[in-house]
């Protein structure tokens, strides 16, 4: 097989043609790679848990590590660009937009999920006992959906910042105290994750628009890719994480002082990754991690299917238990199918439609 052919397969499965020739920061995607296999490492791991299999502690607490600063990432980045969206489109173009990419496969894959996990309840394919109450959660307890929360927390965040930015116009001062106040009130609608996850959120995502400017102007982001400013990170990513071990999980979601403290320790993560994305961007890996962000919303809807699938694959039959074994393959198999999933039907094939409902022009190889 020659380089040629390859070359043309790769580009087929991956897209690396089009996302590579992509005029604009780097730093982004290699950004949302990162943060999108941290997030896979998370459900596979709990995946393994869950079939009751000995996970390493070193494992176990990274995925906590990994935790206390993934989610605000994301919403960071979201907001870094809701804000450079507002100054082309109207508020209203980005509604629609924000539905279209958000809601929609919201919708579509949480009953596509619930679905097969309901028909595969008494295999071992799932660790999930699913019943047809579960199409309920749909509308109001999202966290009850393993990873789908996080797309109607994000339509809802953005939507909030609509209204408070582009309709009601408040000055940046009062925006960021009624920010804070939405975090903290959190607490009053713990029960009801549609509206405590975007509470909870919304600071960061509030943070990421105030900056956009900054992270969008190069001179800026010249002077932060220099290589000490990561090594001298590196001493208060590794406080900030240890303090974030001291205490549960629950610990910085049901308490005010957990809350205060935990928005350091996400910020300082957030920015060590950051920092790492600039790194990598020295060497020729970053490449991959760049395609792998390009598609990080497909993989985020679709790799707690492949994670399933793959465990069970290995275990049934092969007999494979190593944790170590199931979690990185697990993530390799996930990355991997999933990205080749959405470029070989769902880019420009006959499956369009379970990621939008209008049918986009095709896009080319």
């Amino acid at each position: 097989m020659n380089k040629s052919t390859i070359h043309s397969i790769s580009n087929r499965l991956f897209n690396t043609d089009r996302i590579l020739s992509i005029k604009r920061m780097q730093w982004v995607d290699t950004l949302k790679g990162v943060a999108i296999i941290l997030v896979v490492y998370r459900h596979v791991i709990i995946g393994l848990q869950r079939k009751e299999l000995y996970v390493p502690e070193g494992l176990a607490t990274a995925n906590l590590l990994f935790y206390s600063f993934r989610m605000p990432l994301f919403f960071l980045l979201s907001g870094l660009f809701l804000y450079r969206s507002l100054k082309k489109r109207k508020a209203s173009s980005l509604f629609e937009s924000k539905f279209a990419t958000l809601i929609y496969p919201y919708l579509v894959w949480t009953i596509i999920q619930i679905t097969l996990q309901i028909l595969v309840a008494d295999s071992a394919v799932t660790n999930s006992n699913r019943g047809w109450k579960d199409y309920l959660y749909i509308l109001y307890q999202p966290r009850e959906l393993d990873q789908f929360w996080y797309l109607p927390a994000l339509f809802n965040a953005t939507i909030v910042y609509l209204l408070l930015h582009s309709v009601l116009k408040l000055n940046k001062t009062i925006h960021i105290l009624l920010a804070i106040g939405i975090y903290f009130s959190s607490f009053a609608f713990k029960d009801i994750s549609m509206i405590c996850d975007w509470m909870l959120f919304y600071p960061f995502l509030l943070l990421g628009a105030l900056l956009s400017d900054f992270f969008f102007n190069e001179n800026n982001t010249a002077r932060i890719k220099k290589p000490w400013l990561f090594f001298a990170a590196i001493p208060f990513f590794i406080l900030t994480q240890y303090l974030y071990l001291q205490h549960d999980e629950h610990y910085y979601t049901d308490t005010v002082a957990g809350k205060l403290l935990f928005i350091p320790i996400s910020l300082t993560g957030s920015a060590m990754m950051l920092l790492l994305s600039f790194r990598l961007e020295q060497f020729s890996i970053s490449k991959a991690f760049r395609v792998i962000g390009f598609h990080s919303l497909y993989i985020y809807v679709m790799h707690v299917q492949a994670a399933s699938l793959w465990r069970t694959i290995l275990m049934k039959f092969f007999g494979v238990t190593d944790a170590y074994v199931l979690l990185f393959s697990g993530i390799i198999f996930s990355v991997f199918v999933c990205i080749c999933i959405y470029n070989l039907l769902i880019r420009n094939g006959p499956l369009w439609f379970l990621f939008s409902y209008r049918k986009k022009a095709d896009e080319g190889a």
